[in-house]
């Protein structure tokens, strides 16, 4: 799978491994988002200027894009919150008669909580014609083992069905077992890396793939949603010693379709989730055309997670930024929107 060895090739291999920093004597994750808490945050005086904003001659869409790519989503739900209040209307639904085309899809986009925001990107992808198979990957691979469960309860709260109940009429076969292993969330989240058990799972693996009979898909989905990233990573590393071919290899000979693409992206993400997300905004942007569902998703969800690493391993991988590239596919305020959260380059 030429692609898959070209993705491992352009990543950035030495990743700072201290995902800390200490603040006043104690350690605490890095933050790596790109969107902050706005310092003297006064969500009346927010919810009053949108007001005018939105109900002014033509709409002032400058203040209503700097507001909501300065707020971090706390923020915004606080805003919307004393917005209904005192104009007595939904911000979203105000925004939504008040902006058009791309900047009202950005926008109505930022006012979602993070799992509401999930659950209508998995309502969309089931809803059309024909099951967008990708987007349920990667939000469902990506998600820690609380998001999924916010997820699950804001789709079944949003759209009063459960979301297991949606996969299995959407979807079919093996695709459907691993989705519905990842919406277990009961993956591994210990940072810790357990050698032996890596080259038990190795092992496991490559006896599922060697299987004379055919393929033992359930041993590879089993294993796959339930490791942690970086005990997977040690897996892929045990697995080189044990064949001559890799692992990713070893699926795209023995599996074909969904299943495939799903447990490919699974070993991406746990190889290098940011490099998997600038993967991603790359195929959105090259060539003609523009996926903008790709870029608001992308953007949108990764804003106050990772996206600044997405950025550094985009730069890395495509010798452009971002940045750059937002610049020559998007034009006017969308194109502010964009910019605003992915910050200064």
């Amino acid at each position: 799978m030429s692609f898959f060895k070209k993705f491992f090739k352009n990543v950035i291999h030495d990743r700072d491994p201290d995902e800390t920093v200490t603040v006043k004597g104690k350690k605490k994750p890095k933050y790596y988002g790109t969107i902050a808490p706005y310092p003297d945050f006064d969500p009346r005086s927010d919810a009053s200027n949108l007001q005018s904003s939105i109900e002014s001659r033509g709409v002032d869409e400058d203040v209503i894009v700097s507001i909501l790519v300065k707020r971090n989503n706390e923020q915004r739900q606080k805003i919307k919150v004393v917005y209904e209040a005192t104009a007595g209307e939904r911000l979203d639904k105000a925004l939504k008669s008040a902006l058009r085309s791309d900047l009202e899809d950005v926008s109505l986009a930022l006012l979602m909580s993070p799992a509401t925001f999930d659950a209508y990107l998995i309502r969309k992808a089931t809803k059309r014609l024909g099951t967008d198979e990708d987007v349920l990957v990667e939000i469902f691979a990506t998600r820690t083992n609380k998001e999924i469960l916010e997820i699950k309860s804001a789709f079944k709260e949003e759209y009063n069905i459960d979301l297991e109940d949606v996969i299995r009429d959407e979807t079919s076969g093996d695709f459907t077992t691993a989705l519905l292993a990842m919406l277990q969330a009961n993956k591994d989240e210990n940072g810790e890396v357990d050698t032996e058990l890596a080259r038990k799972d190795a092992g496991i693996l490559f006896e599922a793939g060697e299987n004379a009979s055919g393929i033992n898909v359930a041993a590879f989905i089993d294993i796959l949603t339930r490791r942690s990233g970086p005990q997977l990573c040690k897996t892929f590393q045990q697995y080189a010693a044990l064949s001559d071919i890799s692992l990713p290899k070893a699926l795209d000979l023995e599996l074909k379709g969904d299943i495939e693409d799903c447990l490919i992206d699974i070993v991406k993400c746990a190889w290098n989730t940011p490099a998997f997300f600038a993967e991603k905004l790359h195929k959105a942007m090259k060539g003609h055309g523009t996926c903008e569902d790709t870029l608001i998703r992308i953007l949108v969800s990764r804003s106050e997670i990772d996206l600044k690493k997405i950025l550094d391993e985009y730069r890395a991988m495509y010798d452009v930024s971002v940045q750059e590239d937002i610049l020559n596919d998007t034009k006017g305020h969308y194109r502010d929107v964009l910019l605003g959260i992915c910050g200064a380059h």
